[in-house]
Protein backbone atom coordinates (compact mmCIF):
# COMPACT_ATOMS: atom_id res chain seq x y z
CA UNK A 1 0.00 0.00 0.00
CA UNK A 2 2.93 2.33 0.72
CA UNK A 3 4.18 2.14 -2.88
CA UNK A 4 0.70 2.71 -4.26
CA UNK A 5 0.33 6.15 -2.63
CA UNK A 6 3.24 7.81 -4.48
CA UNK A 7 1.98 6.33 -7.76
CA UNK A 8 -1.52 7.67 -7.13
CA UNK A 9 -0.09 11.10 -6.29
CA UNK A 10 1.97 11.07 -9.47
CA UNK A 11 -1.05 10.05 -11.57
CA UNK A 12 -3.10 12.86 -10.02
CA UNK A 13 -0.38 15.41 -10.72
CA UNK A 14 -0.12 14.31 -14.36
CA UNK A 15 -3.92 14.59 -14.76
CA UNK A 16 -3.89 18.13 -13.33
CA UNK A 17 -1.09 19.12 -15.70
CA UNK A 18 -2.88 17.69 -18.74
CA UNK A 19 -6.12 19.46 -17.95
CA UNK A 20 -4.33 22.72 -17.17
CA UNK A 21 -2.42 22.55 -20.45
CA UNK A 22 -5.52 22.08 -22.56
CA UNK A 23 -6.11 18.36 -22.37
CA UNK A 24 -9.11 16.83 -24.03
CA UNK A 25 -11.66 17.40 -21.30
CA UNK A 26 -12.68 20.20 -19.00
CA UNK A 27 -13.86 19.57 -15.48
CA UNK A 28 -13.01 22.88 -13.86
CA UNK A 29 -15.02 26.04 -13.54
CA UNK A 30 -15.36 28.76 -16.13
CA UNK A 31 -12.44 30.74 -17.48
CA UNK A 32 -12.53 34.53 -17.44
CA UNK A 33 -10.81 37.04 -19.67
CA UNK A 34 -11.17 39.96 -22.02
CA UNK A 35 -11.64 39.86 -25.79
CA UNK A 36 -8.62 41.36 -27.54
CA UNK A 37 -9.68 40.57 -31.11
CA UNK A 38 -12.71 39.35 -32.99
CA UNK A 39 -11.49 36.95 -35.67
CA UNK A 40 -14.87 36.32 -37.31
CA UNK A 41 -18.46 35.52 -36.41
CA UNK A 42 -17.65 32.52 -34.21
CA UNK A 43 -14.02 32.93 -33.19
CA UNK A 44 -12.26 35.41 -30.90
CA UNK A 45 -8.92 35.95 -29.23
CA UNK A 46 -9.17 36.47 -25.49
CA UNK A 47 -6.57 37.32 -22.88
CA UNK A 48 -7.43 35.10 -19.94
CA UNK A 49 -7.07 36.22 -16.35
CA UNK A 50 -4.03 33.95 -15.97
CA UNK A 51 -2.23 35.97 -18.69
CA UNK A 52 -2.56 33.49 -21.58
CA UNK A 53 -4.00 34.67 -24.87
CA UNK A 54 -6.21 32.02 -26.44
CA UNK A 55 -7.95 31.67 -29.77
CA UNK A 56 -11.52 30.70 -28.77
CA UNK A 57 -14.00 28.92 -31.04
CA UNK A 58 -17.65 29.13 -30.01
CA UNK A 59 -19.20 25.74 -29.29
CA UNK A 60 -22.37 24.65 -31.06
CA UNK A 61 -22.65 27.39 -33.66
CA UNK A 62 -21.27 28.14 -37.10
CA UNK A 63 -21.27 31.48 -38.86
CA UNK A 64 -20.57 32.03 -42.55
CA UNK A 65 -16.85 32.02 -43.41
CA UNK A 66 -15.02 35.31 -43.79
CA UNK A 67 -11.37 34.48 -43.02
CA UNK A 68 -10.96 30.79 -43.91
CA UNK A 69 -7.98 30.33 -46.27
CA UNK A 70 -8.87 29.45 -49.86
CA UNK A 71 -12.56 30.08 -49.16
CA UNK A 72 -14.46 33.07 -50.59
CA UNK A 73 -16.28 35.31 -48.13
CA UNK A 74 -19.70 33.74 -47.69
CA UNK A 75 -23.11 35.38 -47.59
CA UNK A 76 -23.72 37.23 -44.30
CA UNK A 77 -20.16 36.56 -43.04
CA UNK A 78 -19.19 40.20 -42.64
CA UNK A 79 -22.45 41.01 -40.86
CA UNK A 80 -22.01 38.02 -38.53
CA UNK A 81 -18.48 39.13 -37.70
CA UNK A 82 -19.63 42.71 -37.08
CA UNK A 83 -22.46 41.54 -34.82
CA UNK A 84 -20.07 39.31 -32.88
CA UNK A 85 -17.77 42.32 -32.44
CA UNK A 86 -20.70 44.39 -31.16
CA UNK A 87 -21.41 41.71 -28.55
CA UNK A 88 -17.87 40.99 -27.32
CA UNK A 89 -15.12 43.28 -28.63
CA UNK A 90 -13.02 44.61 -25.74
CA UNK A 91 -15.42 43.13 -23.20
CA UNK A 92 -14.90 40.88 -20.23
CA UNK A 93 -16.09 37.36 -21.00
CA UNK A 94 -16.83 34.14 -19.18
CA UNK A 95 -15.88 31.02 -21.09
CA UNK A 96 -17.73 27.84 -20.15
CA UNK A 97 -16.38 24.63 -21.60
CA UNK A 98 -18.11 21.36 -22.40
CA UNK A 99 -16.50 17.92 -22.72
CA UNK A 100 -13.70 18.67 -25.21
CA UNK A 101 -11.44 21.56 -24.27
CA UNK A 102 -9.99 22.11 -27.76
CA UNK A 103 -10.79 21.46 -31.39
CA UNK A 104 -8.51 19.82 -33.94
CA UNK A 105 -6.89 23.20 -34.68
CA UNK A 106 -5.93 23.73 -31.03
CA UNK A 107 -8.53 26.44 -30.41
CA UNK A 108 -10.12 26.61 -26.99
CA UNK A 109 -13.80 25.61 -27.26
CA UNK A 110 -16.28 27.59 -25.21
CA UNK A 111 -19.77 28.86 -24.60
CA UNK A 112 -19.17 32.60 -24.35
CA UNK A 113 -20.96 35.03 -22.05
CA UNK A 114 -20.44 38.80 -22.23
CA UNK A 115 -22.33 41.44 -20.29
CA UNK A 116 -25.13 39.06 -19.37
CA UNK A 117 -25.55 37.81 -22.96
CA UNK A 118 -25.08 34.16 -23.93
CA UNK A 119 -23.24 35.01 -27.15
CA UNK A 120 -23.50 31.60 -28.87
CA UNK A 121 -27.28 31.57 -28.39
CA UNK A 122 -27.70 35.23 -29.38
CA UNK A 123 -25.89 34.66 -32.69
CA UNK A 124 -28.31 31.84 -33.53
CA UNK A 125 -31.39 33.67 -32.23
CA UNK A 126 -30.63 36.75 -34.35
CA UNK A 127 -29.89 34.72 -37.50
CA UNK A 128 -26.14 35.27 -37.65
CA UNK A 129 -25.27 31.59 -37.05
CA UNK A 130 -26.57 28.10 -37.64
CA UNK A 131 -26.31 25.31 -35.08
CA UNK A 132 -23.26 23.09 -35.46
CA UNK A 133 -23.37 20.08 -33.15
CA UNK A 134 -20.06 18.28 -32.71
CA UNK A 135 -20.36 15.51 -30.11
CA UNK A 136 -19.51 15.20 -27.32
CA UNK A 137 -20.02 18.99 -26.91
CA UNK A 138 -23.82 18.95 -26.98
CA UNK A 139 -24.94 20.73 -23.79
CA UNK A 140 -27.01 23.38 -25.64
CA UNK A 141 -27.65 21.57 -28.96
CA UNK A 142 -31.42 21.40 -28.44
CA UNK A 143 -31.60 25.06 -27.46
CA UNK A 144 -29.58 26.15 -30.50
CA UNK A 145 -31.74 24.02 -32.81
CA UNK A 146 -34.90 25.57 -31.37
CA UNK A 147 -33.51 29.13 -31.74
CA UNK A 148 -32.45 28.45 -35.33
CA UNK A 149 -35.87 27.06 -36.20
CA UNK A 150 -37.51 30.20 -34.81
CA UNK A 151 -35.08 32.48 -36.68
CA UNK A 152 -35.66 30.56 -39.92
CA UNK A 153 -39.45 30.80 -39.51
CA UNK A 154 -39.15 34.59 -38.99
CA UNK A 155 -36.72 34.96 -41.89
CA UNK A 156 -34.20 36.57 -39.56
CA UNK A 157 -30.66 37.38 -40.68
CA UNK A 158 -28.97 34.88 -42.94
CA UNK A 159 -32.22 32.89 -43.24
CA UNK A 160 -33.63 35.58 -45.57
CA UNK A 161 -30.40 37.06 -46.94
CA UNK A 162 -28.74 33.85 -48.13
CA UNK A 163 -30.12 31.24 -50.50
CA UNK A 164 -28.69 28.13 -48.80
Amino acid sequence: MRTALPLLALAGAVAVLLIGCGGTSSHGGPLHGRVVRVVDGDTIKARLDDGRTERVRYIGVDTPESVKPDTPVQCFAERASAFNAKLVEGKAVRLDQDVDARDRYGRLLAYVHAGGVFVNAELVRRGYARPLTVPPNVRYADRFARLASQARERGTGLWSACSS
